[in-house]
């Protein structure tokens, strides 16, 4: 334990054995070195931006038992958007300034590639300054086995259409046995790393998430972060880590544990001091509500995300995020926490400081 403390304190590099250790810490000794390398990398800025999460169908060909938002599971409201819907959402947000639009679909077995992909191509045309984040390696290899095109065929449609960066949904956890139980069938530990790495080889950034809170266990997280580290290494593409808490509610899941603010707050502590290469840690406010994500700061969190405005996949298992928040929330709160408000565009290129 000691040597541990001593790399804390020298800020080395973790090994896999010691990363394991470092759930053996308590929790203010993890923040307290967590938070001084949040803020030797930003200070006392806490980020945000202002977009607009758009899920255009909850139909899907995969049967995640975690997932409450599939209408295959427990959802009992299937829908498909058509693409004039989706523009009158883009168009609706566009007016209240909104700077990015999110877009996550299920996979929709009767649906088209083209329904999927063409969507970007019309929200570029329109609005060419808008940022399009969208098509999880999940939906990736989706239309991959559904319409037979290669990833790389995917991925090049998708710039093509003008998709700017990737969320890093569909990840859950990488272990493969954790994986079989949770998420059997839908894109693989090792696709889902493949994927992101040929996004990274277009010069294009991502983010990259962890499920967590449900049937893994603690060695299983950082094995997770591990394998993201060692993709960073190599490409340096991924521009957020955001451990995602799993929503209980409506779920297939049978569990006993349950997941306190002290386990949420030693997880994002220790992503901090793991992902040495990742420079922002995301407290994702939807799955772990506004005041914890606020007390996360000040364990190695930098980010909240977005006002979001809808919010539909963390809300359908209990996640109280359906309406997303408001700027003014986001900015009282982070000043009353004497923290500064920095809204960000989706690369984290700074925007505006309040």
């Amino acid at each position: 334990m000691k040597n541990l403390i001593t790399k804390l304190e020298n800020e080395e590099r973790l090994n896999q054995e010691e990363a394991n250790a470092l759930w053996d810490l308590d929790l203010f000794t993890l923040g307290k070195y967590a938070h001084k390398k949040r803020t030797k990398l930003h200070g006392k800025k806490v980020y945000f931006n202002i977009n607009r999460h758009i899920n255009p169908t909850n139909i899907c060909a995969d049967t995640c038992k975690f997932c409450a938002f599939s209408a295959h599971r427990k959802n009992p409201n299937p829908y498909l958007m058509t693409h004039e819907e989706i523009m009158k959402i883009v168009n609706e947000t566009v007016k209240r300034e909104t700077k990015e639009v999110h877009i996550v679909s299920a996979h929709n077995k009767d649906t088209t590639w083209q329904w999927y992909l063409e969507i970007f191509k019309m929200i570029k045309e329109k609005y060419p300054n808008l940022h399009v984040k969208a098509m999880t390696a999940a939906e990736i290899d989706f239309l991959h086995r559904r319409f037979k095109m290669s990833y790389e065929e995917v991925i090049e449609k998708m710039l093509e259409y003008g998709v700017d960066s990737m969320p890093g949904g569909g990840a859950e956890i990488f272990d493969e046995e954790v994986r079989k139980k949770i998420c059997h069938g839908k894109v693989s530990s090792e696709n889902w790393l493949k994927i992101h790495k040929l996004w990274h080889e277009k010069s294009k950034q991502s983010n990259a998430t962890m499920l967590f809170g449900h049937i893994e266990e603690r060695h299983h997280r950082i094995d997770h972060m591990l394998r993201l580290r060692d993709l960073q290494d190599q490409t340096g593409g991924f521009n957020a880590f955001i451990p995602l808490v799993w929503q209980r509610d409506n779920s297939f899941i049978q569990t006993d544990k349950i997941m306190d603010s002290e386990e949420i707050l030693k997880t994002i502590a220790i992503s901090r001091l793991v992902l040495d290469n990742i420079k922002n840690i995301k407290a994702y406010w939807a799955t772990m509500t506004l005041n914890l994500a606020m007390v996360a700061q000040e364990f190695g969190a930098n980010d909240l995300d977005g006002t979001i405005e809808k919010e539909s996949i963390q809300s359908a298992g209990g996640a109280k995020s359906a309406k997303g928040t408001s700027l003014k929330t986001f900015i009282d709160m982070i000043k009353t926490s004497n923290l500064i408000p920095v809204e960000r565009d989706s690369l984290y290129n700074e925007l505006k400081t309040y």
